[in-house]
């Protein structure tokens, strides 16, 4: 055995702090464990009824009247339900959060500014469907379009913003679709600015999901729009269309859509005690129906699942082994917080097992990766979150690796 060869290893032993959680807060038997590196998805079952309903696994399932549905937990990335999620669905205004978002790589980049003014064309003024009223011939403030993008669903104040900001709406759409290949958004395609029909112009809800995560935390000056009850412009007052706004159940946002083609969907995001859920519903019959089905669902999540921090990033949670160091170990921590969501009301238990594939090798630097934490529920499910040290540990000199390779050798004739 060479002295550069390190020996396997792998330990594994239950978190006090753990178990204490688990027994305040209920810990399920099936509990739903995810992560945004590994996420467990949950498939609602069908209920005759309608509503909410247990698996046969124990995990908390709803029956939506919507024909696509999605419920994640943004803090753990935890699926909650999935309808019909990655399949392609005609957005209507849903995918102005794309519009939106590709401002606000605009204004980051230094492209734009908030006060800056773009002219308003005949072809933006004279667009059908929900709008802002912008004059013709006129002028128009980015910050002022933004919120009747967000606010009102202005499909003049969409083509405004691409025409200011690229030229053209074509160019803009094409923008927007580089934009999505970028953030990973694999089932979505643009054809207009503003989510008018158009055969090619489509999205789905994880997609929905996925961007309305990116805008919170990229932009979030932009997103708090989405929050805003009404503006008025134009000597026109309008009130938001997101109807979660007004039921005073922790919602800002974030996006209405309806087209004939498309029926009523919503893109709603709410957060209770510092735990934010989204949802995205769409194909529904009615706005009343859109409104009561979102207001469920959200309700929903947040009575049916708890969220639990397993690990907290930049606290040690091990001593992780290391070869060849000045040191016989260097403390790890997650490289963020380990966030679970579990089912309310059953109980149970969480594993926690540090993994590595043996020492770690000297020098090592912090913030390299040593290892996994791989949390086990009941029900099978797993999630994986990177160690990463804490401390530097230098390579030992020549005498102090020869000296740990004798005392190795020992050891393994020992053994």
């Amino acid at each position: 055995m060479s002295l550069d060869t390190p020996r396997s290893l792998r330990s594994a032993w239950w978190l006090s702090m753990i178990l204490a959680a688990a027994l305040s807060l209920g810990m399920p038997h099936a509990a739903a464990a995810a992560t945004k590196a590994a996420k467990a998805h949950t498939h609602a079952a069908a209920v005759p009824e309608g509503g909410p309903s247990v698996g046969a696994n124990g995990i908390p399932t709803f029956d939506t009247a919507a024909r696509f549905a999605i419920v994640v937990d943004y803090n753990s990335g935890a699926v909650l339900l999935d309808k019909n999620a990655d399949e392609h669905m005609p957005t209507a205004s849903m995918s102005k959060i794309m519009t939106a978002y590709q401002v606000g790589l605009y204004l980051k980049a230094g492209k734009a500014k908030l006060d800056d003014v773009f002219p308003v064309s005949k072809e933006a003024w004279k667009t059908g469907g929900s709008k802002m009223f912008v004059p013709y011939p006129g002028e128009v403030k980015v910050a002022d379009l933004l919120r009747g993008v967000m606010i009102q669903s202005g499909n003049d104040a969409c083509i405004v913003l691409a025409e200011g900001l690229a030229g053209s709406t074509a160019a803009f759409v094409d923008q927007m679709n580089q934009t999505a290949k970028k953030l990973g958004l694999t089932n979505s395609h643009f054809a207009d600015v503003d989510g008018l029909p158009d055969e090619g112009h489509y999205m789905s809800p994880r997609d929905l999901v996925m961007l309305s995560e990116h805008l919170i935390r990229d932009f979030p000056d932009i997103y708090k729009l989405a929050s805003e009850r009404e503006f008025t412009y134009n000597n026109i007052k309008q009130g938001n269309r997101n109807p979660l706004l007004y039921k005073g159940i922790g919602a800002d946002g974030v996006k209405t859509g309806h087209t004939e083609e498309a029926g009523y969907g919503l893109v709603g995001s709410a957060v209770r005690n510092g735990r934010r859920i989204i949802i995205v519903i769409a194909g529904l019959s009615s706005m009343n129906g859109r409104t009561q089905e979102a207001e469920r669902l959200m309700d929903w999540a947040f009575r049916s699942f708890d969220d639990v921090t397993v690990a907290r990033k930049g606290t040690a949670i091990d001593q992780a082994p290391v070869w060849l160091g000045d040191k016989a170990d260097v403390p790890v921590s997650t490289a963020e917080d380990a966030v679970m969501t579990v089912p309310r009301g059953t109980h149970g238990h969480v594993k926690v097992t540090a993994v590595y594939d043996g020492p770690a090798k000297a020098p090592i630097a912090v913030g390299d990766k040593i290892g996994e934490l791989r949390v086990a529920v009941a029900d099978g499910a797993t999630a994986d979150y990177p160690l990463v040290a804490l401390a530097p540990v230098q390579k030992l000199g020549p005498v102090g690796r020869a000296a740990q390779g004798i005392a190795q050798y020992i050891w393994e004739k020992k053994r």
